[in-house]
């Protein structure tokens, strides 16, 4: 919700009335069910919605990390916390991203209340994330319910996993010093330049003594299961562009671009699926290295477009305002883009001037200096040209 206010400027859709959905509460020896759940009698405004699922989220474990449960966004680890015990170090990073900026739109609301209590308990998450889930030189994973650790340099498998290490940057939760050395240990274990991948964690789960779920039933370097999974190795290339590397973060792209899968006959014949569209995880299975997955993937391929064109090209729509905050290639002195807006386009020349290319020196809008550092977008029908300096 956060996302769509801030783009689209419509905060109206706070307060359209949403019924709710009604099931049945879990079984104690359930972790899920599928059913068919009847819409509530119940309503309430979108904003409501917003708030009593973060509130539901805000349970928290002996580490005063969130509670794992039956998995978070990596549903295959499914048995970390199934007693009610286990803790996620990601889903603390990710819920401090989330509370921190709902905190705005509570702000915004007259929620004053709420805006408080979201940045106190983010407050509280990063404190726990800075006492309990460093490594020494990543972030560990989880805690499964007896305690024990998961994603450690102790374990002998899922010693490292990517989603911490690139949500620490993500959120800009944590000291800078401990975000760098996370995102060099997941470049140093789990890209692989002879595969043109990146690994959601590595060792793969096989034949060790912990239990996390049903990824165990993945052969080795499948799927989740030490393989690429695309949607979180994007995440690892946007973490790399919210430090500002930009060689690396275009690096990351490069190998998660599926062009480069088949520029030759050997990469189609490794690969194995269609070389334009996302796939949504390749292999590091032996035999199988390199090969393609689930193809025409579209969470995958809609966090690849935010990557390409917010966080490396540089754009973003905030209402009606274009800004143009890039992190062009290393080899690029400039760049040319063409963006409608509704039935206006704007055809813009980045030029990079400068060291800082986040930095907006000037902008002209058909040979008009800008008063302020973005495009005001109009939408009249009228072409413009652009002309955005950076460094």
């Amino acid at each position: 919700m956060t996302r769509y206010t801030e783009t689209t400027g419509d905060t109206g859709l706070l307060d359209e009335q949403a019924p709710f959905l009604d099931g049945r509460a879990l079984a104690p020896d359930e972790e899920s069910y599928y059913d068919l759940p009847r819409t509530s009698d119940e309503t309430a405004t979108v904003y409501e919605h917003c708030v009593r699922a973060i509130r539901a989220s805000l349970k928290t474990g002996a580490h005063g990390l969130p509670l794992i449960g039956a998995g978070d966004w990596n549903d295959g680890m499914n048995r970390v916390g199934s007693k009610g015990a286990g803790e996620s170090v990601w889903l603390a990073f990710f819920l401090n991203h989330v509370l921190t900026r709902f905190s705005d739109v509570a702000g915004k609301k007259g929620d004053a209340a709420f805006a408080r209590e979201c940045r106190e308990h983010a407050e509280s998450l990063a404190l726990a994330i800075e006492e309990h889930a460093w490594d020494g030189k990543w972030y560990r994973r989880a805690y499964f319910d007896d305690g024990s650790v998961l994603g450690s340099a102790s374990n002998e498998e899922c010693r490292i996993d990517s989603l911490p290490q690139s949500w620490a940057a993500i959120s800009k939760t944590g000291s800078p010093e401990r975000r760098a050395a996370a995102l060099n240990s997941a470049c140093a274990m789990l890209v692989e330049e002879d595969m043109k991948l990146i690994r959601l964690f590595t060792p793969p789960f096989d034949s060790g003594s912990s239990q996390p779920g049903y990824i165990r039933g993945y052969v080795p370097g499948v799927r989740e299961n030490g393989g690429q999974y695309t949607h979180a190795a994007v995440w690892l290339a946007m973490a790399m562009a919210e430090m500002n590397d930009a060689e690396r973060a275009w690096h990351l792209f490069s190998l998660l671009n599926p062009v480069r899968h088949g520029d030759t006959d050997a990469a189609v014949a490794r690969y194995r699926i269609e070389p334009y569209v996302a796939a949504g995880d390749v292999y590091t299975a032996a035999g199988h290295e390199g090969r393609g997955g689930w193809s025409w993937y579209t969470g995958s391929a809609g966090w690849m477009y935010n990557l390409l064109i917010e966080k490396l090209l540089g754009l973003r729509i905030a209402a009606d305002r274009l800004y143009v905050r890039p992190l062009p290639h290393p080899d690029w002195k400039e760049y040319s883009l063409h963006y409608r807006y509704r039935s206006t386009f704007y055809h813009i020349r980045v030029l990079k001037v400068g060291p800082n290319p986040r930095n907006t020196v000037r902008i002209t809008v058909n040979g008009n200096v800008q008063p302020e550092p973005w495009i005001h977008l109009a939408d009249d029908g009228w072409e413009r040209n652009a002309v955005v300096e950076v460094g």
